[in-house]
C-alpha cells in the first residue's frame, strides 16, 4: 500500500522553487534538479513524434504510441522543467520488460540523460518484478550500443533484417540485461 502511495506522490508533486529556479535562474538549480519522470499522457504525443522525427530515419508514427498507452506498455516521459525531453516504453511479460523504443530530444543529447532515462526504465521494470530487462539496437546506432554495454547489457544475438533501412533491412543486436531480484519486504 505505501507503494502505492509514493507513486501517486510523486505523480501529483508540484515544486515551485525547482520550477522557479529552472524558469529564471538556471545556473542556481543543477540541471539533474531539473530532471522529472512521469508517465506518457496523450497531450504528449505531438512532442513525442517531433523528438521521434527528429532522431530517427524511420521514426514510429502517433498511432503507435496511442496504441503502446492503450495495451498497457509502460510508457515514460522524461522532463526539463516543462519540455519533454525523452521517453522510453516497456513491455512487460513472463519475467521479463523489454525496451520497445527509447530516446532523447536532439537538443539533449550527450548530456547523460539517456543513461538516466535506461536507469528509470530498468527501475520501472524492477517494480513490476522483471527478471531480465531485453532490447534490440541497430549495428548502426554506437553511441547506443556504447551506452548498453557501459551499463552491464550484454548482446545475446543478432535479429535479421530487423530495422527498416534505407537500402533494405537493417540487422538488429540483441541486448540482454539480469535484473537483481526485488528484496522481499520484511525479515
Amino acid at each position: 500500500m505505501t507503494a502505492l502511495f509514493d507513486f501517486f506522490k510523486k505523480l501529483v508533486t508540484y515544486d515551485a522553487d525547482r520550477d522557479f529556479y529552472a524558469k529564471f535562474n538556471p545556473s542556481v538549480a543543477g540541471d539533474r534538479d531539473l530532471i522529472s519522470y512521469r508517465p506518457m499522457r496523450a497531450s504528449d504525443i505531438r512532442s513525442i513524434v517531433a523528438i521521434e522525427e527528429q532522431v530517427y530515419n524511420f521514426p514510429w508514427p502517433a498511432h503507435t504510441f496511442n496504441d503502446c498507452m492503450k495495451i498497457g506498455y509502460l510508457c515514460w516521459v522524461c522532463e526539463r522543467v516543462d519540455e519533454l525531453v525523452g521517453y522510453g516504453i516497456l513491455s512487460l511479460g513472463a519475467g521479463e520488460a523489454h525496451v520497445m523504443n527509447i530516446c532523447v530530444s536532439p537538443k539533449y543529447q550527450n548530456q547523460g540523460l539517456g543513461r538516466r532515462l535506461m536507469n528509470k526504465l530498468i527501475e520501472v521494470a524492477l517494480e513490476n518484478r522483471s527478471k531480465t530487462l531485453l532490447l534490440e539496437v541497430r549495428p548502426s546506432n554506437p553511441h547506443a550500443i556504447h551506452l548498453y554495454l557501459s551499463m552491464g547489457f550484454s548482446e545475446i544475438g543478432v535479429r535479421k533484417n530487423y530495422y527498416p533501412a534505407r537500402e533494405g533491412r537493417e540487422d538488429a543486436l540483441m541486448f540482454s540485461l539480469a535484473l537483481p531480484p526485488k528484496p522481499s519486504n520484511g525479515g
